[in-house]
């Protein structure tokens, strides 16, 4: 419905005996080689207490190859472009079938922690996530 609000992914429900309990929601970014901007994306949100976030990327030359158990763990998984999505919906169908797989539209002009791409990323996040933590620093290489 144009104009309407994103849906926001929060934390799951999950029971723990006769207990509810939220627990943080597994986030899956994809890319085509997961060197800059799913890694960018995972490493923005590394900190976060409300999702737990992967990265993978969709080319057989990704640093992290995308497989069906990245895709079984993800509540949401967010791709950089459409063809991204449609890759995985060919190569995965049982695992994608009732997967909630949202395009950001980040095109594949930055380098690797780009503030650019930084800003955009919160940006297009934010619409579906809602606000990110303020001052959330992402992980430095090691």
């Amino acid at each position: 419905m144009p104009g309407a609000p994103a849906p926001q992914m929060t934390a799951t429900r999950a029971t723990n005996g006769n207990n509810v309990v939220n627990r943080p929601r597994n986030i899956l970014f994809i890319c085509s080689r997961n060197r800059i901007r799913s890694l960018t994306a995972e490493r923005l949100l590394a900190k976060s207490q409300e999702y737990h976030v992967r990265s993978a990327g969709v080319s057989p030359q990704a640093r992290i190859r995308v497989n069906s158990g990245h895709l079984g763990w993800a509540d949401a998984i967010f791709v950089m472009e459409k063809r991204h999505g449609q890759m995985l919906r060919a190569r995965f169908p049982d695992e994608t079938a009732r997967a909630t797989i949202v395009c950001l539209n980040v095109p594949d002009d930055y380098a690797f922690m780009d503030g650019a791409l930084i800003e955009l990323l919160l940006a297009r996040l934010e619409a579906h996530l809602g606000p990110i933590e303020a001052g959330l620093q992402p992980i430095a290489d090691g």
